[in-house]
């Protein structure tokens, strides 16, 4: 597979290169290769490396694989709204869907003889690095807010990464890595293209386990946007493949207290503006002030027809709840969905007998598991 970066801010290009993670301009980048063609599923494969032939990874390279993806996908209620499915991503392997980004990106890496990564995270991210940095042979070293929920602080430790703690908030933690990232490889979940590529296999597992019926809307939190943009290249990569007759319309929930990409959205502004958090949230997952790939992110709504809307705390709780009660145990950012889902019925975005699919992220054990356990 021929590869290289491209800046689509400058049209510069870049061969692909370990400590490369963005353009000169300061500009994210994007992954350039082969034009889409049809594909086949190997369903022997109980992962979402089933979909191999669709990875930027040749068939040559050792995959750093701990079985992620192939996650459940249900209605959340088969009685009352049949038709709004729930995929529980949050049973990948460190218990969010950032395992996805995480193996795709390892494997490029270990395959380049990369020996050492940094990375900055709220926690999911970082949990995800560290596993698949240890399953690769690879040190590693996560960058974290201070305010982080001590249960992810102690996954992240227990997988053998170094931990720094950085005062301040969720920005102040991304200024503080690239000082770092100038001599080390940044295994950046927000910057580096490989990483969407392995987000972007939710919308193969979707389209395989939906039997090719692609759903009216699909809903997922956003913060930085990995999880939003990872669902439309694969959709459009399929779409672009003719195996699938449509994309789906890409619907995003941001919490009130940070919602940068839903005030670019309300406002039809051309670009996403920063918004500095006003106040705490219990979605701490999806708080980015400023995500480095808006003008993708912008593309992505207008493509899909996309829309997006904001929950407060007590949604996230009521949303909680809800879930708890369907027999789903999700932390407080997977659980902006649910009240999202109502928002968007209630504007009419979602209507009567609409197939929904909504992406649940990360297992409620992640926010409430205790340091002292």
């Amino acid at each position: 597979m021929i590869m290289q970066y491209l800046c689509n801010k400058c049209n510069a290009t870049y061969k692909v290169d370990p400590l490369r993670y963005k353009c000169d301009c300061s500009s994210p980048l994007t992954l350039q290769k082969n034009a889409s063609r049809c594909y086949e599923w190997d369903t022997s494969t109980p992962s979402f490396w089933r979909y191999r032939e669709a990875l930027p990874i040749s068939t040559e390279t050792e995959i750093v694989t701990l079985g992620e993806g192939m996650t459940p996908i249900i209605p959340l209620d088969r009685t009352e709204d049949p038709e709004h499915y729930v995929k529980l991503d949050y049973l990948c392997p460190t218990g969010s869907y950032k395992d996805r980004g995480a193996s795709v990106l390892l494997t490029h890496l270990k395959a380049l003889g990369v020996k050492e990564v940094v990375e900055d995270s709220s926690g999911n991210a970082g949990a995800a690095i560290a596993a698949y940095s240890a399953r690769a042979g690879i040190r590693c070293t996560i960058y974290c807010p201070e305010s982080t929920s001590k249960g992810k602080l102690k996954q992240i430790a227990a997988y053998g990464a170094v931990l720094k703690l950085v005062p301040g908030n969720r920005a102040a933690t991304t200024e503080a890595v690239k000082q770092a990232a100038k001599n080390t490889c940044y295994a950046s979940h927000n910057w580096h293209p490989f990483f969407l590529e392995g987000t972007k296999t939710l919308a193969y597992e979707i389209t395989e386990q939906l039997e090719g019926n692609v759903p009216a809307h699909i809903i997922c939190p956003v913060g930085f946007g990995s999880i939003y943009l990872g669902l439309h290249l694969g959709f459009q990569e399929l779409h672009d493949a003719n195996m699938i007759d449509r994309v789906p319309r890409l619907l995003g929930v941001q919490p009130a207290t940070c919602c940068p990409i839903y005030n670019a959205y309300r406002d039809k502004l051309p670009a996403i503006l920063r918004m500095p958090q006003t106040a705490p949230t219990l979605a701490e997952g999806i708080t980015a002030e400023l995500p480095v790939r808006g003008e993708m992110i912008l593309e992505a709504i207008r493509a899909t027809n996309g829309a997006f809307t904001t929950v407060d705390n007590a949604d996230i709780k009521a949303g909680m709840k809800t879930l708890a009660n369907k027999g789903l145990y999700v932390e407080p950012t997977s659980a902006v969905v649910i009240k999202g889902y109502e928002k968007f019925k209630e504007a009419g975005i979602i209507q009567e007998g609409d197939v929904v699919v909504s992406i649940l992220t990360s297992i409620g054990l992640k926010a409430f598991f205790s340091a002292t356990t």
